[in-house]
């Protein structure tokens, strides 16, 4: 199973659902949850510095990417992968089209970079099984996981179909670069006012 440890909740009385059930179910709930392959999962909550490191980041990149085509979204934005049925909450996706254009019209947002932030009971799953849910989508050209216990920010940059290039930045002093954003991201401002 994917999703390790998780066990799949019941939802209208049972434990597969079709996607238009899910969506049904999910527009009700006040708290997140995947769904893969007819089962839903409770997505984890957020500890303290999870949150630092989400608004330092968020912040950094709206402002960086203010007034340009691509756009970043928080974790309330839900990314639909049709190939492989998955319904997530990435922590950060940037889009690089008009959200609104594309649900109204009842298109798949297709993000072109993907941020998760690790933590112990999520990095496993982040790491393996939604990385290979996330490179079914097409557009996406960058997959980033930011330490939330440790300074370290792992970057996956697509170069083509199953080969990804890896590049690690574990030093207050770095920068990360997106290179399918043309943009550099300070890891001081991801972890400012974050201590371990």
């Amino acid at each position: 199973m994917l999703h390790g440890l998780r066990e799949p909740l019941e939802a209208y009385g049972k434990k597969k659902l079709t996607a238009e059930e899910y969506l049904e179910w999910e527009n009700q709930q006040q708290e997140k949850h995947e769904f893969y392959q007819g089962e839903i999962f409770s997505m984890a909550g957020a500890g303290a510095r999870h949150n630092v490191i989400y608004i330092n980041t968020l912040g950094s990149l709206i402002n960086k990417l203010s007034g340009k085509p691509c756009q970043p979204y928080g974790s309330d934005l839900r990314i639909h992968i049709p190939t492989n049925t998955l319904y997530t909450y990435p922590d950060i996706s940037i889009i690089c089209k008009d959200i609104i254009e594309a649900e109204n019209k009842g298109e798949n947002l297709e993000p072109t970079v993907l941020i998760e932030i690790l933590s112990p009971s999520t990095a496993n799953y982040d790491r393996g099984g939604k990385f290979k849910l996330y490179r079914d989508i097409p557009s996406l050209k960058e997959y980033v996981l930011i330490d939330s216990m440790s300074f370290n920010v792992e970057v996956f940059h697509f170069i083509a179909v199953g080969d990804w290039s890896f590049r690690v930045y574990s030093n207050l002093e770095d920068v990360v670069e997106l290179q399918s954003l043309n943009l550099q991201l300070p890891i001081s401002q991801i972890y400012q006012n974050v201590s371990f």
